[in-house]
């Protein structure tokens, strides 16, 4: 979701367009272009403005700027992807890429390692939480302009090769020069999984990826052996990803050969999914958290739940993402994702949101949810009779525009002040954190486990003075009405980014969960009596 205002039009005098338009209708006139046939249309015109235009162009560029213009007009998933971004764009929904496997934060001008990646090649070397990478091969990678993109730069590569990395560690007398060599390092897409009670599992999908459901699988059994009975599946903020994830983590829920889903597109035939196979957890309560962030294979795996009467939908309204998208890599290495059936969810919902008025604002309309009142309040969702459908237990359920949840969780605006919004738009929790466990990290590991650290560590007024202080010289003054408003939710993130420095995933969300009131919410729901 893009916060950047949309641009207004302004509108020029009428008899100033008339000049303009009167300039261009005399310039065709002097230099007619070539006739073109419908076949080849788009090469002719771009050989003639290759040959003719006032200045030189560049060809490649105008070719991929039309095919991306063509793609636009179909919908907003079809999309053009450059040979030279392909590899990126594919790295989340394969699960891997190849470099030494570190999470950094750029502190300042200053490459900060905040984990080194488990069974990673910079793991394997030695390298640590708090090192600071200060050359690459020999290249200075300190100052002002370093950037996300050169540090990828610098540290992926293919696999086997072999990299230099100059680190400074605070209790070194001189710089380490570590060797690492490259390999495949993992992109986890189940980002946390825990006990939140005795009885009742929870585990946190952040996309549906090439190795979700085994990731998924190890996270239930382990849940299993600890005494599971019940779970929290948290699909929120989930953009979705492959088709096959998603109904593989749905047949594990559902038995007796239930319909999944099925799509269906005007040159693709019906194809309908199954639950085939015995599921690890076809009995016992199940609630799905979902928000206007969870869209794609989040959908399809909270609608055919909900559809079958198998797990209570707790949250926000899902995104409206129903539409399937089939990749296709071109000669030149770019491919094209273009947008091939639709899907529908058991009763025969698609949950595809409108997108006939352009893609801005298809981009924006969770913007307008949020000014319309719908995030906060369950009276202004919109909901269609002709969409209306019933699962076999007789709950109504409804399409045209995302999940509805069974149980409506409003955003909650108590602690939203105009210093908290700019406090973390600027990312100063997450810097204050790294400066925190950077001097503290001694003292941060006498917490036993990441549960130790959530129940007894706090954010006293001593840390919260230092991190308004530092904020104020990061240009965010200090804000006293602001301040009080807010201070229960700035205490809870330096409290969850200092445990996530520690203890990964697994010390952030339990910190933030003290907070979350979908969260809480599941919790009451799930433990109530059937």
């Amino acid at each position: 979701m893009s916060d950047t205002p949309s641009g207004k039009k302004i509108f020029l005098p009428l008899i100033l367009g008339f000049v303009l338009a009167s300039g261009i209708f005399i310039g065709s006139k002097i230099v007619p272009a070539p006739r073109a046939n419908s076949s080849n249309k788009i090469s002719d015109i771009l050989d003639y403005i290759q040959q003719e235009y006032v200045d030189t162009v560049n060809r490649t560029q105008l070719m991929n700027t039309s095919i991306e213009k063509m793609l636009e007009q179909l919908d907003p998933h079809s999309a053009y992807i450059p040979a030279e971004d392909l590899a990126s764009a594919n790295e989340p929904l394969e699960g891997n890429f190849e470099g030494v496997g570190i999470e950094f934060h750029l502190q300042q001008d200053t490459i900060m390692v905040v984990t080194a990646i488990s069974g990673g090649p910079s793991e394997r070397v030695g390298v640590m939480p708090g090192d600071r990478i200060i050359k690459v091969d020999g290249r200075k990678m300190t100052g002002t302009d370093i950037t996300n993109e050169k540090v990828f730069k610098a540290l992926r590569g293919k696999g086997g090769t072999l990299v230099t990395v100059s680190i400074f560690r605070k209790k070194s007398p001189k710089v380490l020069d570590f060797k690492i060599t490259r390999g495949k390092i993992p992109i986890y897409s189940v980002d946390t999984y825990y006990m939140a009670d005795p009885k009742t599992g929870y585990i946190k999908i952040s996309r549906f990826a090439a190795t979700t459901y085994d990731e998924f699988m190890v996270a239930m059994n382990k849940l299993k052996d600890q005494g599971m009975q019940k779970l929290i599946l948290d699909l929120r903020g989930n953009p979705g990803g492959f088709l096959d994830a998603a109904t593989k983590i749905a047949d594990e829920f559902l038995g007796g050969k239930k319909m999944i889903v099925y799509t269906q597109g005007k040159s693709r035939p019906r194809s309908t999914y199954y639950a085939n196979q015995p599921g690890v957890f076809e009995s016992g309560k199940l609630i799905v958290l979902v928000d206007e962030g969870s869209a794609s294979a989040s959908e399809i795996v909270s609608g055919a739940l909900q559809d079958w009467d198998r797990a209570t939908i707790v949250g926000r309204r899902s995104f409206g993402k129903g539409l399937v998208q089939e990749q296709t890599v071109l000669p030149d290495g770019s491919a094209i994702r273009l947008t091939i059936a639709r899907y529908y969810t058991p009763t025969g919902r698609s949950i595809q949101k409108p997108y006939s008025h352009g893609i801005e604002a298809y981009d924006e309309e969770v913007i307008d949810r949020y000014k319309h009142g719908e995030l906060v309040n369950k009276d202004s969702i919109h909901l269609v009779d002709s969409l209306k459908f019933h699962t076999p237990e007789g709950k109504t359920v409804y399409g045209g525009g995302g999940i509805m949840p069974d149980v409506f969780v409003p955003l909650d605006t108590t602690f939203e002040s105009e210093y908290m919004n700019r406090l973390f738009a600027m990312g100063l929790v997450n810097q204050f954190a790294y400066n925190y466990v950077d001097t503290h990290r001694d003292y941060l590991k006498n917490f036993k486990n990441a549960e130790t650290f959530r129940t007894t560590f706090q954010i006293d007024d001593a840390i919260l003075n230092d991190f308004t202080q530092f904020s104020s010289k990061e240009g965010v003054v200090k804000d006293e009405k602001g301040l009080k408003k807010s201070a229960p939710m700035i205490r809870n993130q330096l409290k969850a980014y200092i445990a996530r420095l520690i203890w990964q995933n697994g010390g952030l969300y339990p910190v933030l969960h003290d907070m979350d009131n979908t969260y809480k919410k599941a919790i009451e729901l799930i433990n109530q009596p059937s």
